[in-house]
């Protein structure tokens, strides 16, 4: 703790320029911390924002006290990143409990900093800085501005790099990283998912996007060739019948529609992948099953019982997922108002054992039996 400490006060200098903390030790842990510096009132101080759940709290920190937060903080999370105008540090715990730390120097020079309390909105992607493929989604004008009714889109990618950015220490460095985009679309969220691994992370990098439209596969594949996405490909194809790879490390669905999602979500299981980010969409399963005497009373409201559905649906995978080996967290993608459409379910692969959950109490209260639950049954020869 003490060397830490040392650690976080050498960087929280005149030149400090962030902090992040990551890979939350347990799952009820928000999922990431960050510390910047912001001027109020003539005084630097270091304004700490917590993601927990949906939410987000500020807290504006003195410097002493910063160091001493981010000491205590760093025994619920397994990463931090420092940086600062001269350099930075990586630090991350192992599942034993010991500390190890990676520097790397700067330049040397010095970067001047926004510290306005109520400074412009960082993005990964530039918002000034032309991309070719934003252009040619037309998120993006030739001169680089981003089209301002597609301001939605452009928030919308980056938030989801955010949820990128988090994970990227539970992918592999030491050979090819496979990932599979179910559902791709358009593939907006494709694309920028491969630039920001390829060619700005400098990743090896394979993304495969699947999609059952084949006018939007063969557009798909004509930018990736065109922008010369050499790691970037689209195929034709049905969630539930893929058998195009042995081993994915990360499964991206995004607005599957209702089942979709959940053999998606077998695939990425029995995959083993490392990562699962996924969107659910058109939860109507559920709603067609759910049968309850004590919540009949908000059951026969049409509206209410396809609410309650799609939450119990999401409820249901994300504690299948952490009985089959997964810590889960359940995050908002966008803002309410841009979409209701807004649940991602985050899983990363834990190290240890699969586990028994008691989602199976929660099925027969509701009188359920969701896909993702009988293809698990399937999978492992268990029933009930």
């Amino acid at each position: 703790m003490t060397d830490l400490k040392e650690l976080l006060n050498r960087y929280m200098d005149q030149d400090f320029q962030s902090a992040v903390l990551s890979s939350p030790r347990n799952a009820r842990n928000g999922h990431k911390i960050q510390l910047r510096p912001v001027k109020i009132k003539q005084e630097v101080v270091y304004q700490a924002t917590e993601y927990i759940g949906t939410k987000v709290y500020h807290h504006n920190l003195p410097k002493p006290l910063a160091v001493e937060r981010t000491a205590e903080w760093m025994e619920q999370y397994r990463q931090l990143q420092l940086s600062a105008a001269w350099g930075q540090a990586h630090v991350w715990v192992s599942k034993k409990g010991k500390i190890s730390l990676k520097e790397k120097a700067g330049c040397g020079c010095v970067k001047q900093q926004d510290l306005s309390h109520n400074r412009k909105k960082q993005y990964i992607l530039d918002p000034e800085q032309s991309v070719g493929f934003l252009e040619d989604l037309g998120v993006q004008t030739r001169e680089g501005k981003i089209v301002k009714a597609r301001y939605d889109k452009f928030r919308q990618i980056n938030r989801f790099l955010e949820f990128i950015e988090d994970i990227l220490p539970q992918l592999p460095r030491d050979r090819e990283i496979t990932i599979l985009d179910f559902g791709c679309g358009k593939s907006y969220l494709t694309f920028a998912m491969y630039h920001y691994m390829k060619e700005l992370k400098g990743l090896d990098v394979k993304i495969i996007g699947l999609d059952l439209k084949e006018d939007v596969i063969e557009n798909c594949n004509k930018l990736a060739e065109k922008y010369g996405y050499k790691g970037l490909h689209f195929y034709v194809g049905d969630i539930a019948r893929y058998h195009g790879a042995d081993q994915v490390d990360m499964v991206v669905t995004l607005h599957a529609c209702d089942t979709a999602t959940d053999y998606a979500l077998d695939k990425a299981i029995r995959w083993g992948a490392k990562v699962i980010l996924s969107v659910p969409c058109c939860q109507h399963e559920l709603n067609g099953q759910i049968q309850n005497d004590i919540l009949e009373p908000v059951l026969r409201y049409g509206l209410l019982k396809e609410r309650m559905a799609a939450l119990f649906t999401d409820g249901l995978r994300a504690q299948i997922l952490e009985s089959m080996g997964y810590d889960v967290q359940i995050l908002e993608f966008i803002d309410m108002e841009h979409t209701p459409k807004n649940i991602l379910i985050r899983a990363v692969k834990r190290q240890g054992k699969e586990r028994r959950e008691n989602y199976r109490q929660l099925m027969d209260f509701l009188q359920v039996n969701p896909t993702l639950a009988r293809l698990q049954e399937e999978r492992t020869g268990q029933n009930g």
